[in-house]
């Protein structure tokens, strides 16, 4: 996948980071210190494949339980027009994302500390979002309708998933958009889910 010399700097600067807390802090889940091509793809290749599905008049991203910063860091790179934030529960996780951000020179990030639940009492974050994005094994369908609470009408949820099982159970006012394959050698796919205005209904 060819980058832009800038990008390419940018995630090279965000990998050795992540690379020095991930020794301190259980980040990811893989040995970044000897990185083998699976940890490469699932931290940074996926998420640069993901953002190219992003619609072009999106403006605003929330990721929910970011963890140590992918995909929503390696997408928001890719798209630096796009404001974010980030939600993470834990604090130590936190203060990771928070020195990646100033590090990165993200001005237009913002890092939450924060269960996604408790933001939900915030009005000024309601249908505030084009785009939701979460990596999870599994979300049960009543996470998925407190998450659609973030997201702009017309706007989209993308789920990082392994396999090629599409969502069930969508509930008005989502509905399945699309699923598209990232790694095959991850077995990875990336499902868009659509928030339908009022009033239309899924064909």
């Amino acid at each position: 996948m060819p980058l832009d010399g800038q990008l390419k700097s940018k995630l090279e600067t965000y990998f050795r980071l992540l690379t020095v807390w991930d020794r301190k802090i259980n980040l990811t889940g893989f040995n970044l210190s000897d990185p083998q091509p699976d940890a490469l793809d699932k931290l940074l290749i996926e998420p640069l494949l993901a953002a190219r599905h992003v619609a072009g008049s999106a403006t605003r991203m929330i990721d929910i339980g970011s963890g140590g910063g992918s995909p929503a860091i390696p997408m928001l790179l890719a798209m630096p027009s796009i404001r974010g934030a980030l939600v993470e529960a834990k604090t130590r996780k936190s203060v990771f994302l928070r020195e990646a951000v100033r590090a990165l020179e993200m001005n237009h990030i913002e890092v939450l500390t924060a269960r996604y639940e408790e933001l939900l009492a915030r009005p000024d974050l309601h249908e505030a979002h084009d785009l939701l994005t979460i990596r999870a094994v599994r979300i049960e369908p009543r996470v998925l309708m407190s998450l659609q609470a973030f997201v702009k009408p017309s706007g989209e949820i993308f789920l990082f998933r392994s396999g090629s099982m599409v969502p069930s159970a969508l509930t008005p006012p989502l509905a399945f958009k699309m699923a598209q394959p990232l790694l095959e050698a991850q077995g990875s796919s990336l499902f868009v889910l659509e928030k339908r205005p009022v009033g239309v209904h899924r064909a």
